[in-house]
């Protein structure tokens, strides 16, 4: 092993201070630092780090950097082997109990920390997060299958796709459930395609992420994992949902329908909430508990309708002050077939983009209006700007998200070709996307 290789990742006068006793990664170190004694596995470096830190996973099984001065003593006590995942044998298979696949997708719940970099990478297996919770083997049987290892920003209509026909399969073959791996950042995205790819669905599917690895202490994988195949096996729904914590606490995870839940935090465990909405149920002491009454009921006899096919010419625009209409015409121009405008409040954009979306309506695009608030519907009968809009052609999407209003008319147009019938389905309450009133307790709002 070569000197770079024993030190992965340290340069510099890091590298020097470990090198001159003798320490490798995997070595336990000491670090006296005035007062303050340290003692943990050194580790490896980011590449992109500095030269003057050294880094020691503790007992605790935090990690911590500290800043080589002229005071600092740093000691080898113990040898040690390189930091190193191995994955304990899966658990027994109980027959008696519920069927359930897992699919993967990639994601933070299927990653682990990269040292080279400093930063997560896809490295977990399917089988590999039903092998890192036993627990999961008092729940259902498992079936683990990666179809790909992609940050779900990497992810596209065609992924979803291949999603639901990998879904339909495990149908096929009789499962109790799916639950499906996904990196948060667009599952949403995913979990609504496939609310509406997936028609007449006789079991449930779960996607499931988290906002923290699995190699993390504080990770919230092995509790939301553990939330989605309860529910998959035994929630009394068919529908597409998604499993996440409910607190930043490991106390519940809540299960939300999937057209309308919505990212609403970067970095917090509970980041997904439902909005306009409440969600389906929650998963709490291992018991799962209906918060809804209105939901499509699980029915194994029932049969699948495949319809997995999506059009990418559906766009997404966000009104701000000062947007040109240069980007609505620019959409038009490349054959794009509906635009969903995000406008602010009710659903309003500038009258300097008026002409633009007249030019839209006409030439067979459509405009829908969602709002960029949060919670509350789009009401374009209050204002002189909504009713302009409407007698333009544009249509109100009521309380839909926006994002859950494009991956729709992503569908739709993946389905038919005509400008009726998809106005016709656009209308249409097809997975629980729309409603026919928001609450004030459903907006979170009292």
């Amino acid at each position: 092993m070569s000197e770079a290789e024993a030190l992965s990742g340290y340069r510099g006068l890091a590298f020097e201070t470990l090198k001159k006793i003798e320490a490798e990664i995997g070595d336990l170190i000491r670090i006296t630092k005035g007062a303050q004694t340290y003692e943990g596995i050194l580790i490896p470096r980011s590449e992109y780090g500095d030269d003057k830190h050294v880094v020691i996973k503790l007992r605790s099984g935090y990690n911590i950097g500290v800043q080589i001065t002229p005071e600092t003593l740093i000691e080898k006590i113990g040898r040690g082997e390189k930091p190193a995942f191995v994955a304990p044998p899966l658990p027994e298979q109980n027959p008696a109990l519920p069927k359930v696949a897992i699919i993967s997708t990639g994601g933070t719940i299927a990653s682990r920390v990269d040292y080279r970099t400093g930063a997560v990478r896809p490295a977990l297996s399917a089988s590999d997060l039903y092998s890192v919770v036993p627990e999961l083997g008092n729940i259902a049987r498992i079936d683990a299958q990666i179809l790909f290892s992609l940050y779900s920003e990497n992810i596209t209509p065609a992924h979803w796709t291949k999603m639901a026909e990998a879904v339909a399969v495990q149908i096929a073959n009789g499962v109790d459930g799916i639950v499906i791996a996904h990196g948060t950042d667009t599952m949403g995205y995913s979990a609504a395609a496939l609310s509406f790819a997936l028609q007449n669905l006789p079991v449930p599917v779960i996607f499931v992420g988290s906002q923290r690895s699995a190699d993390r202490p504080s990770s919230d994988a092995a509790t939301n994992l553990t939330g989605a195949v309860l529910a998959a096996a035994k929630a009394p729904f068919a529908e597409v949902a998604v499993a996440m914590h409910e607190t930043v606490s490991d106390t519940a995870i809540a299960i939300h329908r999937a057209t309308r839940v919505r990212k609403c935090h970067t970095s917090r465990r509970d980041a997904f909430k439902s909005v306009n909405a409440k969600p389906l149920a929650k998963v709490e002491n291992n018991s799962l508990t209906m918060l809804v009454e209105d939901y499509r009921k699980r029915d194994p006899a029932r049969t699948l309708v495949l319809r997995p096919k999506f059009s990418e010419k559906v766009a997404l625009v966000k009104f701000y002050p000062g947007l040109s209409p240069a980007i609505i015409d620019w959409y038009v121009g490349n054959g794009y077939r509906a635009i969903v405008l995000e406008g602010t409040g009710l659903g309003h954009i500038g009258n300097s983009c008026f002409k633009a979306v007249k030019n839209a309506v006409e030439k067979g695009v459509i405009v829908a209006m969602a709002s960029q608030c949060v919670w509350g519907r789009v009401n374009m009968n209050v204002y002189d700007t909504g009713r302009d809009l409407q007698a333009l052609g544009v249509i109100p999407l009521e309380d839909m998200l926006a994002e859950t209003a494009m991956v729709k008319l992503m569908w739709i147009f993946g389905q038919t070709s005509d400008i009726e019938e998809a106005k016709c389905l656009l209308k249409t309450n097809i997975a629980g996307e729309l409603s026919q009133r928001t609450t004030y307790e459903e907006t979170g709002f009292q």
